[in-house]
């Protein structure tokens, strides 16, 4: 792709839209014996809203309403951001509930050969940006480290995160091994994904260069949480709701009938 090209959803609309398709991927749960109803029809309604995994969203203009929207539904928001934007979040009229900032590399070196910027050949200066920006930002605030063996989680890149991890202040780190799916099957090997060990020694080894300790982790996921507390997550107080009449997203498989 040579263009970059961007619609507009409204995003009340775009909110509707997400809710229905959450009941969509949950319908076949409605038939299970071993479903409670209770919980069944709880989770048609959804607390928490991840803005994140379908490009960058804060190339989205209307971000801060979209968020404002569903804290006004009672809903959480976590937004995901390359940090590439640094005006946009400083801009925002409404935050999010909690901001995770990828940090991907340690240096521009690294940043530029594992992120490969295509849009903005300024990319690491912005995230340098977004970086001295954290501290300023009202909101719980988290900085993703996501390790790709071999690549940039060498023992001399720990420091260098360190460094970057304390200009940000975040009040947490986290510390994720790289998946070898989607995309990146095309650049990487399965030999690229670090054990949940090398995750804890990476999060054991940075903890004490920002201050903070290992939290938890959760060898599942290859997941490690470095910082000072655990904080429950605060929901917010609905003044808004989802129309009686919402409905649900229409299914988008045709499976062809075989006779």
């Amino acid at each position: 792709m040579d263009t970059l090209e961007l619609t507009e959803q409204d995003p009340l609309e775009m909110l509707y839209d997400s809710a229905k398709a959450q009941r969509r991927l949950l319908s076949g749960f409605g038939g299970n014996p071993k479903v409670p109803k209770e919980k069944f029809l709880d989770a048609q309604n959804p607390k928490h809203v991840a803005i994140s995994l379908n490009g960058e969203p804060t190339l989205y203009n209307r971000l801060s309403e979209y968020i404002e929207l569903c804290h006004s539904h009672g809903m959480t928001t976590m937004l995901v951001t390359n940090g590439t934007l640094p005006r946009v979040l400083e801009r925002l009229d409404t935050l999010p509930t909690q901001l995770y900032v990828s940090v991907d590399a340690p240096n521009k070196e690294v940043f530029d050969e594992i992120c490969r910027p295509k849009w903005n050949s300024a990319a690491w200066n912005k995230l340098e940006e977004t970086i001295d920006l954290l501290p300023s930002l009202d909101t719980r605030i988290v900085c993703r480290h996501t390790l790709i063996k071999g690549r940039n989680m060498k023992p001399e890149h720990i420091p260098q995160y360190a460094a970057l991890d304390n200009r940000a202040d975040p009040d947490w780190i986290e510390c994720k091994g790289y998946v070898h799916v989607g995309n990146s099957r095309e650049n990487l090997t399965a030999e690229n994904m670090p054990f949940h060990e090398d995750i804890l020694d990476f999060a054991n080894t940075l903890a004490p260069l920002t201050d903070r300790e290992l939290l938890d982790d959760s060898p599942p996921s290859r997941v490690a949480l470095v910082g000072r507390e655990i904080v429950p997550i605060p929901i917010p107080e609905a003044t808004m709701f989802f129309p009686e009449d919402l409905g649900i997203a229409e299914s988008v498989k045709h499976l062809r009938i075989v006779q």
